[in-house]
């Protein structure tokens, strides 16, 4: 008679032996990869739920449309401003005074950040007043504006520039500080002169981080669009909104909103695209 046979013993696992981790999904691994599908499917629902949500309240929330319109009377309206009233004229004068004021601010502020941050002498100077200056909220400057360069477009560029400039030097000389301290002192080994360090080893390593300074002023440079168009403006997307609001025209504040953020949410994605086709090596899968 054969006896039946005793299953395979298993090793013992010895103490303290690591344990092979489990496989978790990668949508809440910290800093996992995700697939482009799944990318697109997660952004797009993020970008409609609100929509969804928005249609939902104003047909069925008993909220009045002059305080809340549905999505398709908002789209009505963009459509007959498009048509009939200038958006497009709008939009473009917008963008000009944004992009005017956000190169105003860019030429200056990015070589005076280089400097702040490379020099304990010069931060020393000018970055408390910089500091103070930044707090300063940007619509007080209106009647200064206004007293010194008139009422024409370059109040306005002036206010977007007030707006940016300085927010905008801090956050270079920042960028310019986190170079590790290792890359500079290897290179003042080798000889380097201070015009060398600058150009050779601090620009090139903060140039990653300097882009996307600029990606994320420009998105402060046309949230003072509004408010730049306070000043004696007869036209933009700005100027409209606040014309809306004083005939309680709240589908046209709707319209405007929408309009600056989908125009802001382009020139993002145009700086993202920027920043992977300057800097390639930052985006290579480990």
């Amino acid at each position: 008679m054969s006896l039946p046979l005793a299953p395979p013993a298993t090793a013992p696992r010895a103490v303290g032996a690591p344990t092979r981790p489990r496989k978790r999904s990668n949508l809440f691994t910290v800093r996992a990869g995700i697939s482009r599908r799944t990318y697109w499917v997660l952004a797009l629902t993020g970008l409609f739920t609100p929509l969804v949500l928005w249609a939902a309240v104003g047909i069925w929330g008993g909220i009045d449309p002059v305080f809340m319109p549905t999505p398709l009377a908002v789209l009505a309206k963009t459509w007959t401003w498009a048509t009939e009233t200038g958006l497009f004229e709008d939009m473009g004068i917008s963008t000009y005074r944004v992009v005017a004021g956000f190169v105003l601010s860019a030429v200056i502020a990015l070589p005076l950040g280089l400097l702040i941050g490379s020099f304990r002498s010069v931060q020393a100077l000018l970055e408390p007043l910089t500091d103070f200056i930044r707090y300063m909220p940007a619509v007080a400057f209106i009647p200064l504006v206004m007293l010194w360069v008139g009422i024409g477009e370059g109040s306005k560029i002036a206010i977007i520039f007030i707006g940016t400039f300085f927010q905008m030097v801090l956050m270079v000389a920042e960028d310019v500080r986190r170079v590790p301290a290792a890359q500079v002192e290897a290179a003042q080994t080798m000889g380097a002169s201070r015009s060398e360090l600058i150009e050779k080893v601090i620009l090139p390593s903060a140039k990653p981080a300097l882009m996307d300074t600029l990606r994320i002023t420009m998105g402060w440079a046309w949230t003072y669009l509004v408010v730049a168009e306070l000043v004696a403006a007869n036209s933009g997307l700005g100027y409209a909104i606040l014309r809306a609001q004083r005939f309680l025209q709240t589908d046209t504040i709707f319209a405007g909103i929408i309009v600056i953020g989908l125009i802001g949410l382009v020139t993002d994605q145009l700086f993202r695209w920027g920043h992977r086709r300057a800097f390639p090596w930052l985006y290579l899968k480990g």
